[in-house]
């Protein structure tokens, strides 16, 4: 398994580790409730260096990008980033990814699982194109610090002026003679940064930033992958592998906004007669009876009948409820239906609704 520069400081400081995406990661240091807690009620830092990095120079890279991503990345200004999709040309997702746009260079963020074939995919395409594409993944350390505390802790360590960065905007400059680039934005519905740096470097700021982190005062405190899960999941995001996948397109899977079928891209065609067409299934919420959890591949029925599949879910530690995600037949997809998901050998009663299932107060 690869690992993380900040390898050792996470067995230092007593996190489990696991296999995530070919990487050895945290899951959690004190707890996933706690640490998921204290990310909605002040600020975490997750190591994410796992997330691909991938860096493109050269006068065609706009063109390359506009031709694999879904989204129109040529309208994002300089310091501005953009969620995405890579299709493949059935319009089914080869991975969700965020594009930055620089003053001289593009970066692509993509999931640690699909890097390589995300890397293989873009190899493809930009032949005879002039671009020079650098996975710099191993080289750099990607840090995120999330939750309402986290723009006024962040000011009091760094000399950074983050809080003028606009959400899905970022900022670029040097610190301890490294450069550095500071992106307003996050996987867990709350405030907060994302920050990419050398990897030596990296290792250093972790600890500076969470070097008062003991007591009962609000600081900035480590939160494993564990965490990020449940808290994405609150906040409707979609993970790939669950919610996300080849056998799965943007439109289905409700990220139509991230689309724009009026240009051309590898999947356009196909998305363009879905569209038409409509999805015959579609992502949606479920509020389950209790407190058993439905798990991804736990069968949804209406009327004895199969007429879904669980994505993800777990027990909100925010709202207190069973909550899952799930892929329903369009005709079912009216928030108030009642259903049943079959978790083991029970038919547990749920409601569909919308999500996200948590939205953070502006």
């Amino acid at each position: 398994m690869l690992r993380t520069p900040l390898y050792e400081t996470h067995k230092r400081l007593g996190a489990r580790l696991i296999d995530f995406g070919g990487w050895e990661m945290p899951v959690m240091y004190r707890g996933i409730n706690e640490e998921h807690v204290y990310t909605r009620t002040a600020s975490s830092i997750f190591d994410v260096s796992h997330m691909g990095r991938l860096v493109f120079t050269g006068s065609d890279s706009e063109a390359l990008l506009q031709h694999v991503c879904t989204r129109n990345v040529g309208k994002l200004k300089v310091g501005r980033s953009g969620y995405s999709h890579v299709c493949n040309e059935r319009g089914g997702i080869l991975d969700d990814v965020i594009v930055s746009r620089y003053e001289d260079r593009w970066l692509m963020v993509c999931n640690a699982g699909n890097r390589e074939k995300i890397v293989s995919h873009l190899q493809r395409h930009l032949e005879g194109r002039k671009v020079t594409l650098d996975d710099t993944t191993q080289k750099s350390v990607m840090l995120a610090i999330q939750g309402p505390a986290t723009m006024e802790l962040f000011a009091q360590h760094m000399p950074i002026k983050v809080g003028e960065v606009a959400r899905y905007g970022f900022v670029t400059g040097s610190y301890l003679g490294q450069k550095y680039s500071i992106f307003r934005s996050g996987y867990t519905g709350e405030d907060g940064l994302e920050v990419v740096l050398s990897a030596a470097t990296g290792v250093l700021v972790w600890d500076f930033l969470t070097q008062d982190g003991s007591g009962d005062r609000v600081t900035i405190r480590p939160a494993g992958l564990g965490a990020r899960d449940t808290l994405r999941l609150e906040a409707g995001m979609p993970l790939y592998g669950h919610e996300l996948m080849e056998e799965v397109d943007p439109l289905s899977a409700g990220c139509g906004w991230c689309v724009d079928l009026e240009k051309e891209f590898v999947g356009a065609s196909a998305l363009r007669q879905i569209a038409a067409e409509g999805p015959r299934r579609k992502l949606i919420g479920l509020i389950l009876e209790g407190r058993r959890i439905a798990r991804q591949g736990a069968r949804v029925l209406a009327d004895g009948a199969e007429v879904g599949v669980v994505t993800s879910g777990t027990l909100s530690p925010t709202l207190e409820k069973s909550i899952a995600m799930a892929y329903l037949d369009a005709s079912y997809c009216e928030a108030g239906r009642s259903i049943t998901v079959e978790v083991r050998d029970q038919q547990i009663p749920a409601v569909v609704t919308a999500l996200p299932f948590y939205k953070r107060s502006a």
